[in-house]
């Protein structure tokens, strides 16, 4: 009941902080058209006086009203980073008290040996998800990178020795792990993959694309299951 109450209060809050940055993306294409004066701009001109081709109480109004929608989207997005812990804790909690006790969910898998190629500037780092990402970020991460070979596509696209998959495709957390990364890869050969990571503590958000290179396999990584 807790963790539903959290994440009711943490859609409610990304809905909160999506129509703040609405109303700044709109101030600031007001501020920043042609012969407007920008964010900092002066509000005299050259010989000291105010100009004349702006409507100076307006850009002030607007200023002010910006540095107040800042400060709301910050204490909003610390708040949905609190309940993003609060909710990945309860549900790291409650897959610890029903894990198994034979190590059958530590199998490790080799297949992205034989299985990702976009710019790693394709990585969006994420200081805090939106609605979209919240039942990502609190479902438990399901395979780490063990393994990765230098100038491999898997470098390329961003992933690093220790990162966390929450998502690989279409592929969560579940039943036949390998059978379905194994197919997820290969058919997106070519094609780039969505992939959400778990790094340090921030999500991540990267496209790989399984792809044949001078080393073995499509990505050039080893992924553990967890």
């Amino acid at each position: 009941m807790v963790a539903t109450n959290v994440k009711a209060e943490t859609m409610s809050l990304m809905d909160q902080r999506s129509a703040l940055e609405a109303e700044m993306n709109a101030i600031i294409a007001h501020l920043s058209q042609p012969g407007a004066p920008g964010l900092s701009g002066n509000l005299i001109d050259s010989e000291g006086f105010p100009r004349s081709d702006i409507d100076i109480p307006v850009v002030r109004a607007e200023r002010r009203r910006l540095a107040e929608l800042r400060n709301d989207h910050n204490e909003i997005t610390d708040k949905i980073n609190q309940n993003i812990q609060i909710l990945h804790s309860a549900r790291l909690g409650t897959f610890k008290n029903s894990g198994n006790d034979d190590g059958s969910d530590s199998q490790t898998s080799s297949i992205f040996d034989t299985v990702g190629s976009t710019p790693s500037q394709n990585v969006l780092l994420r200081h805090s998800p939106n609605s979209m990402d919240v039942d990502v970020l609190v479902s438990r991460p399901f395979a780490m990178v063990d393994e990765i070979a230098d100038a491999s596509p898997a470098v390329e696209d961003g992933l690093q020795l220790g990162d966390q998959i929450l998502k690989f495709g279409n592929v969560e957390a579940g039943d036949n792990l390998l059978q379905r990364l194994s197919s997820e890869a290969q058919s997106n050969r070519g094609r780039a993959v969505p992939v959400v990571i778990m790094r340090q503590g921030t999500v991540i958000n990267l496209t790989v694309t399984p792809r044949t290179w001078q080393g073995r396999g499509l990505l050039g990584c080893h992924f553990r299951m967890l």
